[in-house]
């Protein structure tokens, strides 16, 4: 990683350029100078789609894209801790947690690589019906192509890989604009992508203001699809704005998780409070509501407030550390209050406090549905535990919230998962697992408010394709 006082260069069209200003990239835990990036504009932003959109006149045959994924998880292997590294001193990650999230980036370029190999279309069978009889049909899968791509702050590795690998085993260039306060591991993830062999125009990097650089992804008829990862009020505001594109949203959740009264309560508190505190909560899958059945109420909370007080706050550069800081001063502000709200609406605090500085694991007990810790997306490091009469009242207080990306059950009964699995309005379900959980292969994505998409190389693939049908006579 370069020193502070280097500049940072952008991608553009296979040159690392200056713009004769910069971003401050600032540690969350210290407020330090951890790097310096040249700034974009919407000039920059439209150069990128010049260049992306040339280089569709000279596509890359599907076996080169996949090479060329594949060096780019072995220099991923290769830089491992370097990659790590830069994810905690940008984005305040735990170290422990980083480089789980660069070894998670390997896994996505591997198995866009074997997309790429296998990216095909389908034979329709013509002769099923009288009018198709002698003929011969199928299908193509061509580039949709170019992509503009949006990432956030809180996976600055591997949600931008979950973008640029799957558009180049698509065969689509892209336009990436990296979150502001984290781009650094975005552009040492450029810098192997080049080194693997991707020629210029294919990935441009650009940081920025998000309304110059967006408004061009979203003006500029070239861009023929968005993908974007954030909050859900700019993610639905850009799909109104480009009603002509593709655009495909992963965006935020209020997530819960159901304790059954058979539940191995051991394993629900471990599993619960690993996955409501890792990274400060800063996951759209987060665990952030609790519904445990009142047989299980005491056993569960005396099991997982004592994992939660066992979470250990600090730097995130330390091996030790569990829980790093939230990403900025606002946040934690923010957070804060809608802790105090709740209290002040009944809700009971049972660890943490949203005083603490930095914020550590706050735990609060019967919250009341209304309030926006339960109803919102907290994003910080925060978790309610609210008891219920049933299995159906949890079901229901679970899908009582507009988003819909992943949810929980802690159960011994096959049959209550499986049910879980009905009720539950999300697009995930797991079991005996907390729903943060995610292998980088599966289909990953939300309905309602938390997004129309599916994530994970096979599926994005085809959501950066376009189907052609070809019909022959025999």
């Amino acid at each position: 990683m370069a020193t502070t006082t280097d500049v940072h260069k952008l991608l553009l069209d296979g040159a690392w350029i200056e713009t004769g200003d910069s971003v401050d990239v600032r540690s969350p835990y210290s407020g330090d100078v951890v790097g310096r990036v040249a700034k974009a504009g919407a000039g920059e932003a439209r150069q990128a789609v010049d260049a992306a959109a040339r280089v569709l006149d000279s596509p890359l045959p599907a076996h080169e894209r996949a090479a060329i994924l594949d060096r780019v998880a072995d220099l991923l292997r290769e830089r491992h801790e370097d990659m790590a590294r830069t994810i905690s001193a940008e984005a305040g990650k735990p170290i422990r947690t980083a480089r789980v999230e660069a070894s998670r980036a390997v896994s996505t370029y591997t198995f866009a690589a074997v997309e790429a190999r296998k990216l095909a279309g389908d034979v329709v069978p013509m002769a099923a019906s009288e009018a198709g009889e002698g003929k011969i049909a199928f299908t193509l899968r061509r580039p949709i192509g170019v992509v503009g791509a949006i990432s956030p702050f809180n996976f600055p590795c591997n949600l931008v890989a979950h973008k640029l690998a799957p558009a180049l085993a698509a065969g689509c260039p892209v336009v990436l604009k990296p979150a502001s306060q984290t781009p650094l591991s975005a552009l040492l993830l450029a810098e192997l992508e080049q080194e693997a062999g991707l020629p210029a125009g294919w990935l441009n990097v650009l940081v920025g203001p998000s309304g110059e650089i967006g408004d061009v992804l979203v003006e500029d008829e070239r861009v023929r699809m968005i993908t974007f990862t954030g909050s859900s009020g700019v993610g639905w505001g850009i799909a109104e704005r480009a009603a002509k594109k593709r655009v495909r949203l992963e965006l935020g959740n209020s997530t819960p998780v159901v304790v059954a009264a058979d539940a191995d309560l051991d394993l629900a508190a471990s599993k619960l409070a690993a996955n409501a505190f890792s990274f400060a909560g800063q996951s759209c899958i987060s665990v952030q509501r609790i519904y445990v059945e009142r047989p299980a109420l005491d056993g569960f909370l005396e099991r997982f407030l004592r994992k939660v007080e066992a979470l250990v706050v600090g730097d995130p550069a330390d091996d030790a550390t569990d829980v790093g800081p939230v990403i900025d001063e606002d946040s934690r502000t923010r957070v804060a209050s809608w802790v105090e709200e709740a209290e002040a609406a009944g809700a009971t605090l049972l660890a943490g406090s949203a005083g603490a500085d930095p914020l550590g694991p706050i735990v609060l007990g019967e919250a009341p549905e209304t309030a926006r810790v339960v109803c919102d997306e907290v994003f910080g490091p925060v978790c309610v535990v609210n008891a219920v009469d049933s299995l159906p009242e949890a079901y229901e207080r679970a899908n009582a919230t507009e988003f819909g990306l992943q949810a929980g059950i802690f159960t011994a009964s096959i049959s209550t998962a499986l049910a879980a699995a009905e009720a539950l309005e999300f697009g995930g379900v797991t079991v005996n697992e907390a729903p943060t959980f995610r292998a980088d292969q599966m289909p990953y994505g939300g309905i309602k408010g938390s997004g129309n998409t599916k994530e994970g190389p096979a599926y994005t693939i085809r959501e950066m394709t376009e189907e052609r049908l070809v019909v022959l006579q025999a």
